[in-house]
């Protein structure tokens, strides 16, 4: 059976066909946030086989053959590659209406030209044609991204990171700016019981002596330096909310000492220390011109007993039902009264909470900056075709769309690039479905520029990427 991918895919009309086509289709990727591995761009890396490139590390996936009752052994365990590849195509056909089913086609398509159904019957054929591909060059990680005409590519590094790997992708003969971006989940979760010995670590990496809140804020200020003399203009926070807890520095200064010196602290210490931080980053953030991405609202981590049999993004997370609109218009406030407010991307994975996303970007502005702080697209649970419709239409209805910075991937998979397509299709159709309902003019030139600054203009003016010289 052949695929049901066609040139047309997702595209209702003959205005969102040439919409996408014309104007769409052809834009460069700037990959702004995702957590692919800078080591196996750096060394090149090629997959012996599809297991390895399509499955190993993907969430998405174990969470459907999860559901389905497949045995972990299958997923995350011992049983061969093959064996693993063949479970998820025994799973695909019952993923109907989940975004896989899309991803997954579009992703063998783009990639392997396969046209082919992926089932039970076609798994062993599919799997050996695959792996015969990716002895060639262009299925190297860096062939992948060069495939994709990916430009622009941020990682998520933790600030121990020495970026040894960007160093040597930035060396390299790679066309696409691989930069860093700054993960500084480490120095504010003071509850952790890795805390005390990250903050070593930090100490060791900055030589700065941490013993009170002065030296902690100079030793994330030379981190912050580094990163940036790197090629970095991007924070990253995953959060389930913002802190914005009333806080003095006299009290921050306390509990950090404490803290340091094994002594207990309460909810309240941990709530200041996390707004304090989180607001001092910030104003670092803004000090250096750069960008911060706030992803909020999931609940991570529920399925304990599996988490400690498989690690850390294992797949057992869910959407949250946190309240988000008075901390995160407090902290917002906060920074931008001591106008050191950064560029600020917030990322929401409750869709019951869009409006207010939509409706908070629009409360901070700056002459001069389009979109200063944006409702940033669809995230994780929400990065299928009604969640991306939902975003682009809250974010209508509420402020500028056409000031949106398009899609990312937040994957840690080679072939997840198609879903930059997956988003320009679906918004080429609104723009399309709007011009046959009568409900925008019919003038193709300006709305297929807006449609280009979408998907590509509006990313590449917003951040503030250092000029590197073209390879």
């Amino acid at each position: 059976m052949k695929s049901f991918i066609t040139e047309n895919f997702l595209l209702e009309t003959e205005i969102a066909q040439e919409l996408y086509h014309e104007y769409a289709k052809n834009q460069p990727i700037i990959d702004y946030h995702n957590h692919l591995p800078p080591n196996e761009i750096a060394e090149d890396r090629s997959y012996q086989n599809m297991t390895k490139l399509w499955l190993d590390g993907d969430h998405y996936k174990w969470r459907a053959m999860r559901t389905l009752g497949i045995d972990e052994k299958y997923i995350t365990g011992n049983a061969s590659d093959e064996e693993k590849f063949d479970k998820w195509a025994y799973t695909i056909p019952y993923t109907l209406r989940n975004p896989l089913y899309h991803w997954t086609y579009l992703e063998l398509q783009r990639y392997f030209g396969i046209d082919e159904i992926l089932s039970p019957e076609t798994s062993s054929e599919i799997y050996k044609f695959c792996n015969k591909q990716l002895k060639k060059d262009t299925f190297s990680t860096q062939g992948l991204l060069k495939k994709m005409n990916v430009k622009i590519l941020c990682t998520t590094d933790d600030p121990l990171s020495d970026l040894q790997h960007h160093k040597e992708i930035a060396y390299s003969s790679l066309t696409t700016r691989v930069l860093p971006s700054f993960r500084p989940d480490g120095i504010i979760n003071i509850e952790s019981t890795h805390f005390k010995e990250y903050i070593k670590k930090l100490s060791e990496k900055t030589a700065v002596k941490i013993a009170n809140l002065e030296s902690l804020l100079t030793a994330i200020q030379s981190r912050i330096d580094y990163f940036h003399e790197n090629g970095g203009r991007l924070s990253d926070h995953g959060l389930s909310y913002v802190y914005a807890e009333d806080f003095t520095d006299s009290e921050i200064d306390t509990i950090v000492k404490k803290k340091l010196s094994g002594e207990l602290i309460t909810k309240e210490d941990i709530l200041k220390f996390k707004s304090a931080i989180l607001y001092y980053l910030g104003k670092m953030y803004a000090e250096k011109s750069w960008t911060m991405q706030l992803h909020l609202g999931p609940i991570r981590n529920t399925n304990t007993s599996l988490l400690t049999k498989v690690g850390l993004d294992a797949g057992v997370d869910s959407i949250g039902d946190f309240q988000q609109a008075e901390a995160l218009a407090k902290f917002l406030d906060r920074l931008n009264n001591k106008e050191a407010l950064p560029k600020t991307i917030i990322y929401n994975s409750n869709p019951a909470d869009n409006d207010v996303f939509a409706t908070m970007a629009g409360n901070f502005s700056e002459n001069g900056i389009r979109g200063k702080v944006q409702f940033g697209t669809a995230w994780w649970f929400l990065d299928q075709k009604d969640g991306i419709t939902k975003q682009i239409n809250s974010l209508s209805n509420m402020g500028l769309l056409t000031c949106s910075l398009g899609m990312l991937t937040d994957s840690r998979s080679f072939l997840s690039f198609p879903r930059h397509e997956y988003y320009r299709r679906i918004l080429c159709n609104i723009f399309g479905n709007d011009i046959k309902n009568g409900e925008l003019p019919k003038d193709i030139k300006w709305i297929g520029k807006i449609i280009q600054d979408i998907c590509y203009n509006n990313a590449k003016s917003y951040f503030n990427f250092p000029e590197l010289d073209d390879k």
